[in-house]
């Protein structure tokens, strides 16, 4: 009974571990950013046209970003993205708002919604 114990605590932690070191194995769900034409520059105007949940712009590290079709995917509430919709949302993508960054799969996920580049 102790041996089983220790095999199953051991398993825990061992999956435990994987869950955890996932991002920097797992591929992202799109290696590569989509191509955007480099004549799609939109200046802040622009992305604040697109303030709703059913059409959210940001702007985030110079780049433009269409999370529509991304809010009900998100793990946090959609909330919490919404209330950056049509704004420039650089800080609030680097500290989640909360002082924590973004892990590396969650940057290369952002680049597959990039549609331009942003101009202030």
């Amino acid at each position: 009974m102790r041996q089983l114990f220790i095999a199953a605590t051991a398993a825990f932690w061992l999956l435990l571990l994987g869950f955890a070191s996932s991002d920097r194995w797992l591929p992202a769900v799109l290696e590569a950013p989509l191509p955007v034409a480099d004549s799609q520059v939109h200046a802040l105007s622009e992305v604040a046209r697109h303030h709703t949940a059913d059409d959210c712009w940001m702007a985030i590290n110079g780049q433009v970003y269409d999370l529509s079709s991304y809010l009900p995917e998100h793990p946090s509430e959609p909330e919490v993205i919404v209330a950056w919709c049509g704004r420039e949302a650089s800080e609030a993508y680097r500290s989640k708002m909360k002082g924590r960054a973004h892990s590396a799969r969650a940057d290369r996920l952002l680049a597959a919604y990039r549609i331009a580049t942003f101009k202030p």
